[in-house]
Formats: structure tokens, C-alpha cells, sequence
């Protein structure tokens, strides 16, 4: 049965191929395509690592300062520690959009727990590695997705609870996550939501879920992420009069909403036009759906979040 992807064959004709772009490590600015992590380190043997994804629009970071902050807060809460500072850090993302010229950019920084010298399993004895890179800006939904809405299936696969790990440290335990897309491909659906050990709506692969019901919206509250494209909706909803809370969504009442959207740095507000095969209101992204990505959109021009990248050809300092 095919999957739509090319066969396996083709798949892997080129292992080295990457998307343009730079990234920074071990104090050099690499392409994309030179940037390597030991085998041995602990970010990829056990996935003992954080990360924060950030990205620029029309050459200007959006609300960089919320990310630097959940980065650095996280990093704290999992006992490591980088040589940067929060600005230098800043300078070094700055830098990776800069010498790539890329003016829409996903922009992705990883501290790992790093190597061992004598491969020693207490992690305290680890020397931690920082590593930040820029590549083209990319989206959960493509563009034909984002125009007709989503289909999403709500997996039977159980998001790993937060009392084992903590939900709100952006962390590489996928596979729950990646188990649910396999689960949601074979119904058919584009993406899939997980639900919480409580039965409740969770979150999808990288993203939280929004639903619209008489006029209000709800998103889950437990087990998630805390983005900060949610926090954004929370805001924007705050200054329209929109009423937004954090709370336990069912799956019937997902399945029943007026509207369902879905957040994400990467892609912003994205909307769901089916949920496990069903029509979402009219199968179309909905009136407060539009209204809020409109606003979304609208905010990267506003000065309070925008962090603008200088680039080569526009600095006038060297």
C-alpha cells in the first residue's frame, strides 16, 4: 500500500542532504549541512536535551524575548547550564537569520545534556552543549492545508503523562507523538491529536489544540505545552473580547465545537476542518478562527515583538 511518499529506495539516495541554511556550534557558524552531534551524546542517546523554536517573518524575529525566557527557565529545570548569556544567545540566533539571508526562518536552539570524557552515566558529570540553527521557515500545515483546514484524527495513543516528564519543557520524547501521526495516516487524517491519561484532549505534534463552542474557547490545560503561540491567542483574545480559557476539553466536545484551530510557531494559527472524519461547523475555518489568525498575523508588525535581524548588506557598522 502506498504511503504518498517516494519508495524507500529514493528516500535514501542522498543521506546528507539538508535545507539551506546556518547553524552555530562549539563557537563556529557552520552551514547547515556541516553541523554534526556525537553518537555519544546524551541528546541523542536518551533524548535527554531542551529546546525552544522561534521564527522570523519579514526579517524580524516574533516575540523573542518570550522564547529566550521559556529556554532559559527550562535549561534551569533540567539542571544544565550554557556558557551564553540570554543576550548572547539572542546575538547568536541574530546571527545564524543574518548570514543565511533568509527572511521567513525557523530558528531552532538545543541545549543536550552533551558527553561524558569518561562516558559516565550521572549526568552531572556531562558537559552540556548548546546548538542553534536557522533554516528556512516551515509550517505544520502546508498552504493547501492551511486554505481548507486540517483533517485531524484523535489518536487512541496516550500522551506521556506529565508526572513522568514535565510537559512544559519542550523536550524530544516524540514517539507518542509520532506513534499517533502513524495511527491518524491509517484513518486517513493529516495529523492527529493525543489525548491525557484522563481521556481528555491533549496536544498534536508540536502544536495545541483550540476549540470554539457558542462564541468561547477553550484549550487544554493539562499536559501541554504552555506555547507561546497559545499565549499569544490568550492575549489576543484578552484585547477583542473573545473569551479564552484553559480547562479540561473532552473529545466530544472537540468533536462537537463550532470551530477548531490549532497553534504553533510553526505555522501560527492553522485551522481544522474535519476531526476523525466528522465536518467541523462547515467544514471551513470558521469566523473567530480567521479573526484570530488575522490577528496574529497583524501583531508580527507591531514593534513591542519584533526583534529585527540585521543583515550583511543592511549593517553600516562595519
Amino acid at each position: 500500500m502506498s504511503d504518498g511518499l517516494p519508495a524507500l529506495s529514493e528516500r535514501h539516495v542522498d543521506p546528507a542532504a539538508y535545507p539551506p541554511g546556518v547553524a552555530f556550534m562549539d563557537g563556529q557558524y557552520l552551514p547547515m549541512r556541516e553541523a554534526r552531534v556525537s553518537v555519544l551524546d546524551y541528546g541523542f542517546l536518551h533524548s535527554d536535551a531542551t529546546y525552544d523554536v522561534a521564527h522570523v517573518w519579514g526579517g524580524a524575529f516574533f516575540r523573542l524575548d518570550a522564547h529566550l525566557d521559556r529556554f532559559f527557565r527550562n535549561i534551569g529545570k533540567l539542571h544544565m547550564t550554557i556558557p551564553y548569556a540570554r543576550d548572547e544567545v539572542a546575538e547568536i540566533l541574530h546571527n545564524c537569520v543574518a548570514l543565511s539571508g533568509l527572511r521567513e526562518s525557523y530558528v531552532e536552539f538545543i541545549c543536550t545534556r552533551g558527553t561524558s570524557p569518561t562516558f559516565s552515566r550521572d549526568p552531572r558529570e556531562a558537559v552540556n552543549r548548546f546548538i542553534a540553527f536557522a533554516i528556512p521557515f516551515g509550517s505544520v500545515a502546508n498552504p493547501e492545508q492551511m486554505e481548507r483546514g486540517l483533517r485531524v484524527a484523535v489518536s487512541e495513543v496516550v500522551r506521556i503523562s506529565p508526572v513522568s516528564v514535565d510537559a512544559t519543557v519542550k523536550n524530544y520524547h516524540w514517539l507518542d507523538l509520532v506513534s499517533g501521526l502513524y495511527d491518524a495516516y491509517a484513518r486517513g487524517a493529516e495529523t492527529a491529536v493525543l489525548l491525557d491519561a484522563n481521556g481528555n484532549i491533549a496536544e498534536g505534534p508540536g502544536f495545541n489544540v483550540f476549540a470554539v463552542k457558542d462564541g468561547a474557547i477553550t484549550t487544554p490545560d493539562y499536559g501541554v505545552l504552555l506555547g507561546i503561540t497559545r499565549q499569544t491567542i490568550f492575549d489576543i483574545c484578552a484585547g477583542c473580547g473573545i473569551a479564552c480559557a484553559a480547562g479540561v476539553l473532552s473529545r466530544d466536545a472537540l468533536a462537537g465545537a463550532d470551530e477548531v484551530f490549532i497553534t504553533s510557531t510553526a505555522g501560527g494559527v492553522m485551522p481544522v476542518a474535519e476531526v476523525d472524519g466528522r465536518a467541523i461547523g462547515d467544514g471551513a475555518a470558521g469566523p473567530i478562527t480567521r479573526r484570530i489568525k488575522d490577528s496574529y498575523w497583524a501583531l508580527h508588525d507591531a514593534p513591542a515583538h519584533r526583534s529585527v535581524v540585521a543583515y550583511p548588506e543592511e549593517r553600516h557598522d562595519v
